[in-house]
């Protein structure tokens, strides 16, 4: 049964507040039902409110308030959802004043991603993310935990609710500690393998976008193709955050110009940092790469604010100076587009159709294998090695047995060719 079925959809209500400051507001509550549904709850109603600024204790104002305690009532909603980050006492009155359970876009993505975590790095980057959201959150909650504590004459002056805020935040961060540790573990296995990668001297390219830009799609289909083994595919859905796990797969077209495929968590609008510094440990693959794919959803009418967002991104992981490619998937959905059509180092392709992987992997590998120079060799008989290390190391363009050696007209790596200079001709 697919997960979807399984899933009990929750009513939920969105409410916005449009201070003029975002430039794409509409855009942006669009963004929050498409959340929303990924995390398996049915939009019943949106609530939108105009002010110079938010309400620092309701960010909403007091009529407001109502206005959506009413309307709650009216289509059974069992949350309320704003698309914003709210400050703890913000969500302490607004909790008492609707008598629902109040989430922001952050605990809404915090939530997706605890859905979504399958491995175990994953999972606790999740959990360290949402502890850490947490641990702030218990701060103002004091004088709301203190009124479980005793009768007016107990001689303390810590009720029992201050006590176990204390505890709380107490076990929160040993909890973190411990995370981290885990995480640091897994990390370290990471970067040993990313080491063992860079030694094979095979380029890493990475896949990063807009979540539900296309990235598991373009990779499943090199992988198809090139990666030798269909077990070895991602998953890909039409949804928000689809996947969180980072993938590398090694791309071999059988032409010695292999390179690593790396498939990152997509980026969003509104990003929670605490998801940023959680996940750091694997979008740094990012930093590591040869060359960035930049994936944009041509299709989406917001396609120029969502490659910003990750541009802005690349740039917080210090990535923004890696050679890069932008790649308009989706191309096929829009109209008088001719496909695949290849401008400098963009491309617009159909990665669901196929159309343009050929363009994209040659694109791939003039920039990954730019290096490369194109030399001829005499290799005596006796230095057989040489010419095998050349044959799987390099594009063999000419060879011939000739009477005082192996005669062999290569592209190869520049350290190569430097390498063995002796034996060129």
């Amino acid at each position: 049964m697919r997960e979807e079925q399984k899933a009990v959809f929750t009513k939920v209500i969105l409410v916005g507040v449009d201070t003029g400051e975002e430039q794409d507001f509409e855009h942006s509550m669009e963004e929050l039902a498409s959340l929303a549904e990924a995390a398996y709850k049915k939009v019943t109603g949106i609530i939108i409110q105009r002010m110079e600024t938010v309400n620092k204790s309701l960010y909403i104002g007091t009529g407001k308030v109502l206005e959506v305690k009413e309307y709650a009532k009216q289509c059974d909603a069992e949350e309320v959802i704003f698309d914003n980050t709210l400050s703890p006492s913000q969500v302490r009155n607004l909790d008492k004043e609707l008598e629902l359970p109040i989430l922001d876009r952050t605990n809404l993505i915090l939530d997706i991603f605890a859905i979504r975590a399958k491995t175990k790095e994953a999972k606790l980057q999740v959990e360290t993310a949402r502890l850490q959201y947490m641990l702030p959150r218990l701060v103002g909650m004091r004088e709301n935990l203190s009124r479980q504590g005793g009768t007016g004459g107990s001689m303390s002056n810590k009720g029992a609710g201050e006590t176990k805020l204390e505890l709380d935040r107490r076990k929160i961060e040993h909890r973190i500690s411990e995370l981290k540790k885990e995480l640091k573990q897994i990390a370290q296995t990471r970067e040993t393998m990313r080491k063992r990668r860079g030694q094979s001297r095979i380029p890493q390219v990475a896949l990063v976008g807009y979540t539900n830009a296309g990235k598991s799609t373009i990779m499943n289909r090199l992988v198809e193709l090139y990666g030798g083994d269909r077990e070895k595919t991602v998953l890909e859905k039409d949804m928000l955050f689809a996947t969180l796990d980072t993938s590398v797969r090694c791309i071999d077209t059988g032409d010695n110009k292999p390179f690593f495929l790396v498939d990152t968590v997509g980026f969003i609008h509104k990003l929670p940092h605490g998801l940023v510094k959680a996940f750091y440990s694997t979008l740094e693959e990012v930093q590591y790469a040869d060359l960035i794919v930049h994936v944009v959803d041509f299709s989406d009418r917001y396609h120029r604010q969502q490659a910003e967002v990750t541009d802005e991104t690349l740039r917080e992981l210090k990535a923004a100076d890696i050679p890069k490619i932008v790649v308009y998937n989706k191309s096929d959905r829009c109209e008088n587009q001719e496909l695949p059509k290849r401008r400098n180092d963009s491309l617009y392709m159909s990665a669901k159709t196929g159309c343009g992987l050929n363009e994209l992997l040659e694109m791939i590998q003039e920039k990954v294998y730019a290096d490369f120079v194109d030399r001829s060799f005499l290799i005596p008989y006796d230095r057989g090695s040489v010419g095998a290390y050349f044959m799987e190391n390099s594009e063999v363009l000419e060879q011939e047995y000739k009477e005082d050696g192996l005669y062999i007209r290569v592209k190869c790596h520049l350290q190569d060719a430097e390498k063995y200079k002796k034996y060129e001709i």
